[in-house]
């Protein structure tokens, strides 16, 4: 990221931060998307904005005739235009490399080039358009709408937003401005430590060939078992703080212009089960895919294997998202068999009376979780079926777990193994911390009642009553871990920049 990119991303954050002050909703409005405009410009190319303004004019004028008359004839229309225009940029030149030269090399093809972003604002707009089917009251303004297909800390990678979430936003804010900037401040500085040290690090490595990148692209006769599982599990967790870590950001950023965005990370390598996770990992767009997709489709038969079939394409669906590639398709459908497995085992649990005792049953329940899931990961970052394949059963042959065949340096397993702890220890650490500051301000509005409100000279107090220096931490938490954060994330990137100079981009916006 050059100086001149840092100070026009620093420009429109203290545009944002303005727009905060606004009172009135237009200006606020113009600002914002002027703002929006600009950096989509600069990072994606003018011709990536006006694709970007041709979408939101359509679903714009479109949903407009939709909503006068929301007919399924109409909506397969709008529907379809989407696509094209989404399959045009993302999904052509893929199938075009598999013609004959003579396409290939036609000048048409060469000069596509993918919008940055194209994937999550084309499915902003494909909801905008199921929304208004269902008849939900939808009226945004033209500027309203574009808007919300750009606004600046969303457009490139997300989270998917919906507009019955921020249309109410955007003509009105409500909440503490102090509040809004001291989460956003520690939203984005936790992000950037994600991001920047953490995923950094699993993707570079302690050593040149010590990190997920060369784990996977390097040489190597055959991977052992314990290389495959630790690279499966490796490249989760960078995914995670890269992905989540952008969610941050961006929640942060919106955070400071007062747009509150939904949730898109959940502490999803915590869950149960397959389903629990899907409802924790990028869960703006997979409740996109379940109720956009898998709900209507499931409901268009009664048959008892219908749903289990929808669920699998669903998914399939969810990985072709990705990219026109058979890694990621298999990827979903990988992951669709683990739902239907988890909703047919569910339905024989019923007819069995043996259960585990509860610390068991759900210990081995996440341990099979964690690891079918991380299997799956082989496939989404395999560079082929072919690499994907030969992992799998390295994975599962009883002969390539010996230690002597591990062909990872040792400095790699050591890396993995303080990520997966150290996070462990992290949420472990952080629900500790909610739990006492949740009990000591009911403490604190306890001892409120009887004792009268003088507060301590020097201390803020939030509460009007006297605050012990343990009750000033618990309730300014935000203010005095800010400069704890950024002291850590400088320090950290110091040393993490002075052995690597490649920084990995956002893994989503390749997509």
């Amino acid at each position: 990221m050059t100086i001149e990119a840092l100070t026009i991303l620093f420009g429109i954050l203290l545009v944002s931060c303005a727009a905060r002050f606004i009172p009135a909703p237009r200006p606020r409005q113009w600002l914002l998307l002027s703002a929006s405009y600009f950096m989509y410009a600069h990072w994606a190319g003018k011709r990536a904005l006006l694709v970007l303004i041709a979408s939101s004019l359509l679903n714009y004028f479109w949903g407009s005739i939709l909503r006068r008359r929301p007919t399924a004839a109409l909506l397969s229309i709008g529907v379809g235009l989407n696509i094209l225009l989404l399959a045009t940029y993302k999904y052509l030149l893929p199938l075009v490399k598999e013609w004959p030269p003579v396409l290939t090399e036609a000048t048409f093809f060469q000069q596509i080039i993918i919008p940055l972003g194209i994937s999550f604002w084309t499915f902003q707009g494909l909801s905008y358009l199921f929304d208004l089917y269902r008849e939900e009251e939808l009226d945004p303004s033209l500027v309203e709408f574009c808007l919300y297909m750009a606004f600046w800390p969303t457009v490139l990678s997300g989270p998917v937003c919906r507009l019955p979430n921020m249309l109410p936003q955007f003509r009105q804010l409500t909440g503490s401005i102090r509040e809004d900037f001291s989460i956003g401040v520690v939203r984005i500085v936790q992000g950037l430590f994600m991001k920047f040290v953490l995923a950094q690090l699993l993707s570079s490595g302690l050593t040149p060939d010590g990190g997920v990148t060369a784990g996977f692209d390097g040489i190597a006769p055959g991977r052992s078992g314990l290389d495959v599982w630790a690279l499966a599990i490796g490249f989760g967790f960078q995914l995670l703080f890269d992905f989540a870590g952008y969610s941050h950001i961006v929640i942060g950023a919106a955070r400071l212009s007062g747009i509150r965005l939904e949730e898109n990370f959940n502490r999803p390598f915590l869950s149960l089960t397959p389903s629990v996770f899907w409802t924790r990992w990028h869960m703006s767009l997979s409740f996109w895919i379940r109720d956009y997709v898998f709900l209507p489709l499931a409901t268009i038969r009664r048959d008892t294997w219908w749903p289990y079939l929808a669920l699998v394409v669903s998914m399939a669906l969810f990985g072709f998202w990705h990219e026109a590639k058979l890694t990621f398709i298999v990827w979903g459908i990988y992951h669709g068999l683990l739902l239907v497995g988890h909703r047919m085992g569910q339905r024989l649990r019923r007819r069995v009376s043996f259960a585990w005792p509860h610390p068991i049953g759900a210990l081995l329940s996440w341990g099979t979780t964690f690891l079918l899931v991380s299997l799956g990961w082989i496939f989404f970052r395999a560079n082929d079926l072919g690499q994907a394949f030969q992992m799998l059963r390295a994975a599962i042959a009883p002969q390539s777990y010996a230690f002597a065949y591990a062909t990872l340096p040792h400095e790699y397993y050591l890396l993995v193994t303080l990520m997966v702890v150290g996070y462990f220890m992290y949420i472990g650490m952080a629900q500790l911390l909610v739990l006492w500051t949740t009990y000591y301000r009911e403490k604190l509005r306890t001892s409120a009642r009887t004792l009268p409100p003088r507060p301590v000279a020097g201390w803020p107090s939030l509460s009007g009553t006297v605050l012990s220096i343990e009750g000033v931490l618990a309730e300014t938490k935000w203010w005095w871990l800010t400069p704890a954060f950024v002291l850590l994330l400088m320090v950290t990137s110091l040393s993490v920049f002075g052995q690597s100079s490649n920084i990995a981009p956002f893994i989503y916006t390749l997509f």
